[in-house]
């Protein structure tokens, strides 16, 4: 009967995720939820799983649980660019979400960069293929922010709004775990592995123009360096100890 139970279930959820009701990257309800909703032990319901990550329609790790498996978005760091630009690349239908626009004080690291007290901060949530893919918040200068409104950062990048050219930036990038906030919005449990990177925007002469935050889901994301010239050491540069 047990042995009924655990592929019936699998049909289930294979069923979800053909017919898109489990997207790709989705994740799943817990093991305990699915003991719950199908009134099995945990067990069956590993088994139900187990039989699908051998199909290769789900898999798991640390932190998040069960996922609908999907191949992670790579970006490249290579080059400067928008999220939205890269999934476009690969093919991805990618969509912006802004969820806040206010004028405010700077956050003690922001103003320390853009060396101005009041800035406009933005927040939004990216999507790839309909799924929560990034939390970001782009900080710019209250002069440089005045003549914008949400509509226009809703539909177009910060750097097609910025009136003065872009001459490269900076970008650091971490493991953190997923705040609550975050967690929320990026549809993964509190603590769940996340990358933050912290970019710095300048101009041309060098000046900061924007800060921003990115956190994207650890289970989601790969970035890709080339390393096109051998050296006496093969680690990447540019790594730094986190004290």
């Amino acid at each position: 009967m047990r042995e009924v139970r655990y592929r019936a279930i699998a049909d289930e959820l294979r069923r979800r995720v053909e017919d898109g009701d489990l997207a790709a990257g989705a994740l799943l309800p817990s093991e305990s939820e699915l003991s719950g909703a199908y009134d099995v032990s945990r067990v069956t319901v590993r088994k139900a799983l187990d039989l699908l990550r051998d199909e290769g329609l789900v898999d798991s790790r640390q932190g998040f649980g069960w996922f609908v498996a999907a191949d992670p978005v790579r970006q490249s760091l290579g080059h400067l660019g928008t999220i939205e630009a890269q999934l476009g690349e690969l093919g991805v239908t990618s969509e912006r979400r802004v969820v806040g626009f206010r004028f405010t004080a700077a956050p003690a690291w922001v103003r320390r960069i853009l060396a101005v007290d009041s800035v406009l901060e933005v927040r939004r949530v990216n999507l790839a293929d309909g799924q929560p893919f990034a939390r970001v918040t782009v900080w710019c200068s209250e002069q440089l922010g005045a003549r914008l409104s949400r509509a226009d950062v809703e539909t177009s990048p910060f750097y097609e709004l910025v009136d003065e050219p872009i001459g490269g930036a900076s970008q650091t990038i971490g493991a953190a775990a997923a705040s609550t906030a975050d967690a929320e919005l990026l549809a993964v449990p509190p603590g769940s592995p996340v990358l933050r990177c912290e970019r710095v925007t300048r101009s041309v002469d060098g000046r900061p123009l924007l800060v921003s935050e990115h956190v994207f889901p650890g289970h989601r994301t790969e970035f890709v360096v080339d390393l096109p010239h051998a050296e006496p050491s093969i680690s990447p540069s540019g790594l730094r100890l986190v004290e």
